[in-house]
């Protein structure tokens, strides 16, 4: 006996059979994210070469350093646009989930990047501090102040919405560039005023730095969700304990708990009763405890008498597949 618990919910994607028939039911809510990415997109790009261009000009580390992260962010933005969109299909015989984990895939070769540029920025400004340049500070300055505002924009734009991981590294993308701009407003200021050009690179490298903690964090979260691991929010021996505590239910195993994508957790187990006449009831309190206490709401059940357990799992470590149900 099997049951399969279906909450409606933002991006969690269902396929059903019926009498030969294959229907897929999906939740949309990407369509207001994708917009915001392309939106984000659009202003990041455009400015981007704008830095560039005055950084190569002004011999500005710093400036160009920015321009990079923006260029590199314009990259990571479309592919998280790609990826919402990705997330919109419908489920099919071949990918029963639908693509609701692009967006996962698009967060680790964001934060992939970051270490790459991140890597090119540190060994920049070392060249730099061995062979200093002469540096524009006036021109740096401006272009880096009217940077900031960009950046402070997209990242508005970002952060009105739902928060995945897809999201969120992109917003992390941007606030690393709001932290370039500062960084090089900061150093066109000093150099203005004293002439100190190993500021330049100095600043470089204490952004970077910054960056490189939120990117690390973020692909361990990514590569923790690849990997199936329980979702960090979540105690495992706690949900265990809720639906062992259930009325009527006598032990939870084979319990497994993982994130499909951001904001939609899934749940098996087997769960051991003392009546299967008791289990519509307790499939329904089963659902309510793990909706209301741990977020969960793609549930997959199987119910067990303690007679029927013993034999499953004397079949299971024989290899012959258990009777049908």
């Amino acid at each position: 006996m099997h049951s399969h618990s279906h909450h409606a919910g933002h991006g969690d994607p269902h396929l059903s059979l019926d009498r030969g028939e294959t229907h897929t039911h999906h939740h949309l809510g990407h369509d207001g994210r994708s917009g915001r990415l392309v939106v984000a997109l659009l202003l990041t790009l455009s400015f981007a070469a704008v830095e560039a261009g005055v950084g190569w000009w002004a011999n500005s580390l710093a400036l160009m350093a920015d321009a990079g992260h923006m260029i590199t962010d314009s990259s990571s933005l479309g592919l998280a646009a790609v990826a919402a969109w990705l997330a919109r299909r419908p489920p099919s015989l071949r990918h029963s989930y639908g693509f609701v984990r692009a967006e996962i895939l698009a967060a680790l070769v964001n934060s992939v990047f970051m270490l790459a540029l991140i890597a090119f920025i540190a060994y920049e400004a070392i060249q730099r501090f061995g062979a200093p340049r002469e540096i524009a500070g006036g021109a740096v300055t401006g272009v880096a102040v009217v940077g900031l505002g960009i950046n402070l924009l997209v990242a508005w734009v970002l952060s009105r919405g739902e928060t995945t991981l897809n999201s969120r590294a992109a917003l992390l993308h941007v606030m690393g560039d709001a932290l370039g701009s500062v960084a090089a407003i900061g150093s066109g200021i000093v150099i203005l005023m004293t002439g100190w050009t190993p500021i330049d690179p100095l600043l470089s490298l204490f952004v970077a730095a910054l960056i490189l903690v939120s990117a690390l964090r973020l692909l361990r979260e990514v590569l923790h969700v690849l990997m199936e691991g329980v979702p960090l929010r979540i105690r495992l021996d706690a949900v265990g304990r809720d639906l062992a505590a259930l009325p009527g239910a006598l032990r939870v195993h084979d319990l497994h708990v993982w994130t499909l994508s951001s904001g939609t957790v899934a749940l098996s187990a087997h769960l051991e009763i003392r009546d299967l006449a008791d289990w519509p009831r307790l499939l329904a309190a089963a659902r309510d405890t793990l909706a209301r206490r741990h977020g969960i709401t793609h549930v997959t059940l199987q119910p067990e008498t303690p007679v029927a357990a013993p034999l499953v799992r004397a079949e299971r470590v024989r290899g012959d597949a258990p009777p049908p149900a």
